[in-house]
């Protein structure tokens, strides 16, 4: 019989680790003003999805309302979740106004599109009491 973690599509496996790591991350635009229309936020997953791509990493879900975006991403152990964010929050402000100058313009201004400040959660997985119960009952032999 094979292990659980080869039956979850969800488990990964790396040279030297297994593991199942998701964040949900949440990013405001500056001054939270409303730039996002609908085919604005369509081509904001995109550009995300491509970053996560080139990380490594898989945008499982996204979505987003006129002042602020939502990301489930499934990342490796080699990716510091900060590093990440980074790239998600440079590239898609310098595409989108590359790509929606005019509208963009009316609701930001100056350099900045994303307010340096971001909202990351781990999930997934058992609950923290469920965890923390498996580990008491890990007791050593005597």
């Amino acid at each position: 019989m094979s292990p659980r973690w080869e039956l979850n599509p969800n488990i990964r496996r790396g040279r030297t680790v297994v593991y199942t790591l998701h964040a949900h991350l949440v990013f405001t635009p500056k001054y939270r003003r409303g730039p996002f229309t609908d085919e604005i936020l369509q081509r904001c997953e995109e550009v995300m999805r491509d970053v996560c791509a080139d990380f490594n990493t898989e945008l499982v879900e996204f979505n987003g309302e006129s002042d602020h975006v939502h990301l489930l991403v499934h990342y490796p152990p080699k990716v510091a979740l900060s590093r990440l964010v980074g790239s998600l929050k440079g590239v898609s402000a310098r595409r989108l106004r590359q790509e929606f100058p005019a509208h963009i313009r009316k609701y930001l201004w100056g350099d900045h599109f994303w307010s340096p400040s971001y909202f990351a959660a781990s999930c997934g997985g058992a609950p923290l009491e469920i965890i923390k119960e498996y580990i008491e009952n890990q007791k050593r032999p005597d």
